[in-house]
């Protein structure tokens, strides 16, 4: 990168009088969206550190969740296989926006660098995507927060209640406008579902037979090394897996909150490693040892007591993920809101109504699709393929081609490279089709079955697999 370059992406625009314009928005060559002056308010104050551990909220919690259910859905072999390699593709699209980003400072968001390379119709199109997206597995958190309140109470009220409680406790805690004021729940966040999960883990190491299985007598215990499951079920089950590290597009609100974006490529090398590290340990061993008796969410894969201890611990990290899906949600709205003004970083009235306003906005809407649509998998599912794989698939390998495209005539190893990146954008396709048929077929045979009750009843559905 050209020196020029580089001094665009740590230096804040300038009028001609040396002021900061705090209203100039140029994709292409802009420095920072979040400038630094005098009189505004610093919102690049977040370390690499922290990054990484936000980073890390944003993906480590539902995936962990979900995964052994999904495995129990394809076999432990492919499970295993679609877990290494969609967290690669995702580690590596994660990079990816990154380096563009640094091409392009002035993108605060994946819809900015869907503008920069598609106009603002794939622009208007990137940002519904983010935000159906991020609405969607933020009402996941909500479901993990309300069956945890659930199964801390012995079901003392209707489940939409709990609902309720566990929206009014995310949308609070997203509440705060910086990363770096989330930076610091994220730490006790990410520990309690860590921890709770190695309860869970450990747990069912210890058991006879899985807790939901017959206590007596012959059982099918539902193993397989290699499952045959329909193809609905089995699209369904690797957009979950895939969803669970998919959410690389809210990086990029987080990395504009950087005190140096450089080190961004460090955070997610560091996050993404131990994700898929986990992934892979915890979820296989969960459905080795609860085979189809795993439960989804996995916190209540050993049995009543451990459910209860597990949820304890990990209703905290539950509530700071949903928190975290609220905020960049929210954080995306703001900025486009605000960003030719300047209210975005000065303590105005506008700015905090606007910036409440859309917390409250989109904690409501997480709500209904939560109440609504209240099984784990096929939240994380549907957000998969509708909108994480042009996401975090097919927009990041156009990216590539954008900043690439002379590779096209260039080396046999430049061309391979380029029509490798038309492949990812071809798999995004696919996904987003087949895999939001097979999670439509899933829901609607769930209705059919009585699995999922009508919307906003008070049965508890969350833990259906």
């Amino acid at each position: 990168m050209s020196a020029e370059k580089m001094h665009d992406i740590i230096q804040p625009a300038q009028s001609n009088d040396g002021s900061i314009d705090v209203g100039k928005v140029d994709l292409e060559n802009d420095g920072e969206v979040f400038k630094r002056g005098e009189g505004i308010e610093d919102f690049r104050t977040v370390g690499w550190i922290h990054t990484t551990v936000i980073l890390l909220k944003l993906i480590f919690a539902t995936g962990v969740l979900t995964i052994p259910s999904a495995m129990y859905t394809l076999g432990a072999l492919p499970g295993a296989i679609n877990v290494l390699g969609w967290q690669f593709l995702n580690t590596y699209c994660a990079l990816v926006q990154g380096q563009f980003r640094h091409n392009h400072p002035g993108c605060h968001s994946i819809a900015d660098m869907g503008n920069l390379v598609g106009g603002k119709i794939v622009k208007e199109i990137t940002g519904i995507l983010f935000l159906v997206a991020f609405v969607i597995v933020a009402a996941s958190g909500m479901v993990g927060v309300s069956t945890a309140l659930n199964a801390l109470s012995n079901h003392s009220l209707c489940t939409n209640y709990f609902s309720i409680i566990a929206a009014l406790m995310v949308g609070l805690a997203a509440s705060a406008r910086k990363f770096e004021k989330i930076a610091w729940i994220t730490w006790a966040g990410f520990a309690s579902v860590f921890i709770a999960v190695f309860i869970v883990v450990v747990s069912v190491t210890t058991l006879d037979r899985p807790a939901a299985a017959p206590q007596e007598g012959p059982y099918d215990f539902g193993y397989h090394v290699i499952a045959h499951p329909t193809f609905a079920a089995g699209i369904t089950a690797a957009s979950t897996i895939f969803c669970s590290g998919a959410g690389t597009s809210a990086f990029l609100p987080v990395m504009s909150e950087m005190k140096n974006p450089r080190d961004f490529k460090k955070a997610v090398r560091w996050c993404m490693g131990f994700v898929t590290a986990a992934y892979l340990s915890f979820s296989i061993v969960v459905y080795w040892y609860c085979g189809k008796w795993v439960a989804s969410p996995s916190l209540g894969s050993a049995g009543p007591v451990v459910k209860k201890a597990a949820y304890g611990v990990g209703i905290i990290g539950l509530c700071v993920s949903g928190a975290l899906y609220v905020h960049v949600s929210a954080k995306y709205i703001f900025v486009r809101v605000l960003r030719n003004s300047r209210h975005l970083q000065a303590n105005t009235i506008v700015h905090w109504g606007v910036w409440l306003g859309t917390i409250a906005a989109i904690t409501i809407v997480s709500f209904l699709i939560a109440s609504g649509v209240p099984i784990f998998n096929y939240l994380l599912s549907l957000a998969g393929s509708v909108a994480f794989a042009p996401l975090a698939l097919g927009l990041p390998g156009w990216l590539w081609i954008y900043d690439h495209s002379d590779y096209w005539k260039g080396t046999w190893w430049q061309k391979i490279q380029y029509m490798l990146h038309v492949v990812l954008i071809l798999i995004s396709v696919f996904l987003t089709v087949g895999g939001t048929y097979g999670v439509i077929v899933q829901i609607l045979d769930a209705y059919k079955d009585g699995s999922i009750e009508s919307a906003f009843s008070c049965a508890d559905n969350s833990n259906s697999s």
